[in-house]
């Protein structure tokens, strides 16, 4: 059965080996099988929900880009876009908005997160960007998500709204309810110094990461460092139970190596860390060098990445503003 998948990234700049395992290796999966329609966006408009530099994000919006195509997407097989060059998010945002509930906003618990104790401070768009969310998955048709547990709850709303506009205007086959595609494997990596938080460009060391663009040395300095405990390797899965670097590590290798964890432990099990770092760094080297590589050069040909951006914006505009179309005559504009 042929699936339309929608995802995007956020342009908060550093991309990580996280985003690679958690997202971008996924999407190239996913854009790799002939069965898959894909549309990968940049949502610049979800990053200003926090105050931006705007040369920053500028900067940071193509960095995503050359970080998708440097990763595997083809921009001739998927689309590949930034939000706010096509203008139906805005326009459908404000439609849904309509549709949507406080109730439901006021159960999201990433909104809670995000925005503290103080959340009398908090942007408006950082409490209503779930219902953007929304609209950029809904004006496309899309059949399937790919979500990490973290955005579970937002596509469930997508859905709620989905299902309420579709009530509400008696257009029971309008809007497209989606389905999750929840990573099983490997969707959280964790930090390299703490192994219970996750992999982020907020963590202050970059020792907790490894950049999408780190060096050779960089990525070898940053293996050896990264925390472990006393024990041996496990023989099994169990042996994992409270060892969360430990399983972080042997997490990056399997994903990187494309094989199961418990193949990955019979590989090492018994060994010591210091063996196995030596071949997890070289691993991520062999993985990572050459799109680090092709992000740099592809960042020294900026008119290459707009053009890229522009066109894959002029396809998704000529889906997304049909829909829009649509939906303003069911709403009675």
């Amino acid at each position: 059965m042929s699936k339309k998948i929608f995802s995007g990234v956020q342009p908060t700049g550093n991309l990580h080996l996280g985003n690679y395992i958690g997202a971008i290796k996924n999407f190239v999966s996913l854009q790799n099988d002939p069965d898959n329609y894909c549309i990968y966006c940049v949502v610049d408009l979800h990053a200003i929900t926090l105050k931006q530099n705007a040369k920053d994000l500028k900067k940071n919006i193509r960095e995503t880009a050359a970080a998708f195509i440097a990763s595997g997407l083809d921009y001739k097989k998927s689309i590949i876009f930034n939000q706010s060059l096509v203008s139906a998010h805005s326009e459908g945002s404000w439609i849904l908005g309509c549709i949507a509930r406080m109730g439901w906003l006021n159960r999201m618990t990433q909104f809670k997160e995000k925005a503290g104790k103080d959340k009398e401070k908090a942007s408006i768009g950082l409490y209503i960007y779930p219902i953007l969310m929304a609209a950029d998955i809904l004006l496309y048709d899309a059949t399937h998500v790919p979500v990490g547990e973290d955005q579970k709850q937002h596509l469930e709303l997508t859905r709620d709204i989905a299902e309420k506009f579709n009530l509400d205007f008696n257009s029971p086959d309008f809007f497209v309810t989606p389905e999750p595609l929840i990573q099983k494997n490997f969707s959280r990596i964790m930090s390299l110094k703490d192994g219970t938080k996750k992999m982020s460009k907020s963590d202050p060391s970059e020792f907790s990461r490894i950049n999408l663009n780190d060096s050779s040395d960089q990525i070898l300095n940053k293996i050896k460092k990264a925390k472990t405990d006393a024990e041996p390797l496990p023989d099994n899965e169990n042996g994992l139970s409270n060892r969360p670097e430990a399983a972080n590590l042997l997490g990056i290798y399997s994903s990187l190596s494309d094989q199961n964890l418990s193949n990955t432990i019979n590989e090492f099990s018994g060994k010591n860390f210091s063996e196995f770092k030596k071949k997890l760094a070289s691993l991520i080297v062999d993985r990572i060098s050459p799109i680090s590589f092709e992000i740099n050069k592809l960042l020294n040909d900026q008119l290459f990445i707009d053009k890229v951006l522009k066109d894959g914006a002029e396809k998704a505009d000529a889906i997304a503003s049909k829909k829009i179309e649509n939906l303003k005559k069911i709403v009675g504009f």
